[in-house]
């Protein structure tokens, strides 16, 4: 590559909108971020899949562009058909003990063709190539949590975990847990290691609304009614099931909680909503699905609290907790893996497998005022020490290194604020 040219970064965005949750909103933060680099002469290319990037376009900007390669035929299939997916879930299974799993592919070109001098994948999975890369394995739950992958899952996740964290010249988490995690589990050296921890994915989302718009936006979700959250596509390490037991319990105790819950549906969707209704709350616990991010600000800028029972969270769950401190709303949260470390004193902390700790919990926000007040002056102070900005110029510094580019004083300072984690 010409040294005195611009530096090209190829981020591999290819994901089906609406579909994948927290990686999108990752994805998405760090756009914002690049974009706001003012002045900056890198080049970043989203690598996005053609008609597929309606979801990234209003956050990209600046040095900053969009390019589109085709989307491959078992993706057109999954967007048309949602069960896909599942079906074919259920069929690997089956067979799962004589499944060997996929290897990883080479790149298709792409990046290559576009002059990269850096890949990222900000994504769990991505390619081979002889470029250098940066890649995130948002989280290791098939080794903490086996009994919800079936074989094949847990063979074809380790075994592309590995291949991309072995080639890939720098590896991305957002804790000291998640850094851990991987020294132990996928042998990975701590010093390839970065810890670079991500801000909200609401920040990416503009100027807050104004109140005439959050009241028409709540409307279109036909709530009328003061409620909890809960944003998280119904994986069984989110909790659903137990949450819905917690919600009874205080129902009977004369406890009226309604609970919104959002995230795209998937193969898990329909026995939650089976629990729902078989505990009598199908008045009180709605499944919102899939929500736009104006909806999605509306529900957190009035949210009377959110409760986040998950069962395991490395990365991208943080997104959720940091979401609720910045826009003012209290949290109580599970006191499991790397969520300890992330909100501090700034959240209720309760074991995820206690029906009755989840609900003391709940019913200790949605009834008192003042820890209420407490909870959100904590979050808001526990927030500041996050920006997109922030998370764009610690990239853009290992961009530089990975690359041989000159780095500048900032850069050097944030290499050894990663270091120092």
């Amino acid at each position: 590559m010409d040294r005195d040219s611009p530096l090209k970064i190829v981020i591999d965005a290819r994901l089906v909108s609406g579909r994948h949750g927290g990686v999108e909103q990752v994805i998405i933060g760090l756009a914002h971020g690049l974009s706001s680099l003012a002045g900056d002469e890198q080049q970043y290319l989203f690598v996005c899949y053609e008609g597929q990037t309606d979801w990234l376009e209003p956050h990209v900007s600046g040095p900053c562009t969009t390019v589109v390669t085709a989307l491959p035929f078992k993706n057109r299939l999954a967007g048309r058909l949602p069960a896909l997916a599942a079906l074919r879930r259920r069929a690997t299974s089956s067979r799962a003990g004589a499944v060997a799993p996929a290897p990883v592919p080479p790149s298709d070109g792409t990046a290559e063709r576009l002059g990269a001098d850096v890949v990222h994948f900000p994504r769990q999975d991505g390619y081979l190539t002889q470029i250098p890369s940066i890649f995130h394995p948002h989280d290791l739950q098939h080794v903490h949590l086996p009994d919800f992958f079936t074989v094949a899952e847990r063979r074809h996740r380790d075994l592309w975990y590995r291949t991309l964290a072995n080639q890939a010249s720098l590896v991305s988490v957002t804790s000291e847990w998640g850094k851990r995690d991987l020294v132990e589990n996928l042998g990975l050296p701590a010093g390839k290691i970065a810890v670079i921890p991500l801000a909200p994915a609401l920040a990416a989302y503009g100027s807050p609304l104004v109140d005439a718009e959050r009241e028409r936006l709540l409307g279109s979700l036909g709530i009328v009614r003061p409620f909890a959250l809960y944003p998280a596509q119904t994986w069984p390490h989110k909790n659903h099931l137990r949450l819905i037991g917690a919600l009874r319990k205080l129902h009977d105790r004369g406890v009226i909680v309604d609970l919104m819950c959002t995230g795209a549906p998937n193969e898990h969707t329909v026995a939650v909503e089976t629990a729902v209704g078989s505990a009598g709350l199908r008045e009180h616990m709605r499944l919102l699905g899939y929500v736009s991010e104006h909806q999605l600000k509306a529900l957190y800028a009035s949210a009377r609290c959110l409760i986040m029972p998950t069962l395991f969270e490395a990365a991208g769950g943080f997104g959720p907790v940091a979401e609720a401190f910045l826009a003012g709303v209290p949290v109580a949260c599970s006191n499991v893996t790397s969520l300890p470390e992330q909100v501090g004193d700034a959240a209720l902390l309760f074991d995820p497998l206690d029906e009755d700790a989840i609900a003391g919990a709940l019913e200790r926000l949605w009834a008192d005022a003042g820890l209420r007040d407490e909870l959100v002056r904590q979050g808001r102070e526990n927030i500041r020490r996050f920006s997109w900005e922030r998370v764009a110029r610690t990239f853009r510094a290992h961009y530089r290194r990975l690359a041989g580019r000159p780095m500048d004083p900032d850069d050097v300072a944030l290499l050894a604020a990663c270091a120092e984690f």
